[in-house]
């Protein structure tokens, strides 16, 4: 039998029995969009919560100063730390695995006003690459800049909420506004930003001033110092380095203020790397979890497509008897049916992946709630359903298929259907 003639008498026998083979493509096609669609939400709740948690900061930690737990250097535990500006120069050049060490001041109650109104908000100093690392990209104008921490001007960088209420016509800009009756000329709006996660607030309803602006005009109250910090935000040089860089954090603090480098307690960290390495382990899993169930389905379209051509093979007993007895062989039969199988397969996986990709691309085009970046198939994904459906296919057809090339020609001219 000529390739032609195979393909031909294959369609033929699918076509008479269109319910049958209808349901076994509907089960295989199911198994493929399972596999690809949960795959893809896995993949899409992973991109959008890292894309929101990337607002925090770019693989920050935030270095809170605390209380001693343990005793070191003779000194007792319970001891009150308090990190300072003066801290900076040493941090800085001990811990070589960290890329930015940045000081942070903060002040709650600072009274805020424009010529059009007026709030409380949270006013924050440091340095330019703050900026940066913790993702306040500029909507309109600038971030402040070196020049201005060093001549310490009164220049002002506005999350959007807090634009949005101190200028309800827009155009900050330009504008000057007053914080604790000191003048200050807006140079720059944040752009909006979904947030998922904070130490003090959103960054939307904050103004955002140069750390020398921000040690002159509103220095701590005492018994603090004009050289104490808030906390101290640090990034490691890559994310394979976190570990160390936290380490050599620790350690350095623990030097210039007397205490055991091992005592989290005087030093505690916000490490917001860790956390992205767990929602990255949990979604993992998840994604695994989900195709693994669309893989059992699709093993069940398998098992469905062995069914049906152990059907076909029993009611068409007779056909191979006299087939065979024409003088067809063996190898004939069993690659008849072998592509009667993966036809209905190939088929079924192609519906299939159309079907799930078409879904994505439809549900894509939906807004998206937070921390979810839509469907997301892979082309890995792709080519993993459809290796396994091969895999899957080949197994389910062999069996049928010699089963049906091993059939008697005087026992199958003797079988009556039905009997």
């Amino acid at each position: 039998m000529v390739l032609r003639d195979l393909i031909g008498d294959v369609f033929r026998t699918l076509w008479a029995h269109k319910l049958r083979t209808f349901l076994t493509m509907f089960g295989i096609a199911w198994g493929i969009v399972s596999i690809v669609l949960m795959v893809a939400a896995g993949e899409g709740l992973r991109v959008g919560q890292a894309k929101v948690a990337e607002t925090l900061g770019k693989d920050v930690m935030i270095v809170f100063h605390g209380r001693t737990s343990l005793q070191a250097g003779g000194q007792r535990a319970g001891r009150m730390v308090q990190w300072s500006d003066e801290d900076l120069p040493y941090v800085q050049t001990t811990a070589t695995d960290c890329q930015y060490v940045l000081p942070e001041l903060e002040q709650e109650t600072v009274r805020t006003h424009s010529a059009y109104n007026n709030a409380a908000f949270l006013v924050t100093g440091s340095l330019p690459a703050f900026g940066w690392v913790r993702t306040l990209n500029p909507g309109v104008g600038r971030f402040y800049n070196e020049s201005d921490v060093q001549s310490a001007r009164r220049v002002a960088f506005l999350g959007t909420d807090a634009a949005k209420q101190l200028f309800p016509e827009g155009n900050a800009v330009g504008q000057t506004i007053h914080l604790n009756d000191f003048p200050y000329v807006v140079i720059g709006v944040m752009e909006k930003k979904k947030q998922d996660s904070s130490y003090d607030g959103w960054d939307v309803n904050k103004v955002f001033i140069p750390f020398t602006t921000m040690q002159r005009d509103f220095p701590a109250k005492p018994p603090a110092t004009v050289h104490d910090l808030d906390q101290l935000l640090v990034t490691p040089r890559s994310v394979d380095l976190h570990e160390s860089c936290k380490y050599q954090i620790r350690r350095a603090l623990a030097h210039l203020h007397h205490f055991d480098p091992h005592d989290k307690e005087a030093c505690p960290i916000w490490d917001t790397v860790q956390e992205a390495k767990a929602f990255e382990t949990m979604t993992n899993g998840m994604k695994y979890f989900l195709g693994a169930v669309g893989l059992v389905t699709l093993v069940l379209g398998g098992l469905g497509v062995m069914n049906v051509m152990l059907v076909a093979v029993r009611e068409r007993t007779r056909e191979i008897g006299v087939r065979k007895a024409l003088g067809a062989r063996g190898n004939e039969i069993l690659r008849q049916f072998f592509f009667e199988a993966l036809l209905i397969a190939a088929l079924s996986g192609a519906v299939g992946l159309g079907i799930a990709y078409g879904l994505c691309a439809v549900v894509n085009l939906l807004p998206m709630p937070d921390f979810f970046a839509g469907l997301l198939p892979t082309w890995g994904t792709g080519v993993l359903a459809c290796t396994l459906l091969g895999m899957i296919a080949v197994l389910s057809a062999l069996y049928p298929a010699r089963r049906a090339a091993s059939i008697d020609p005087i026992e199958a001219l003797r079988y009556e259907a039905g009997g």
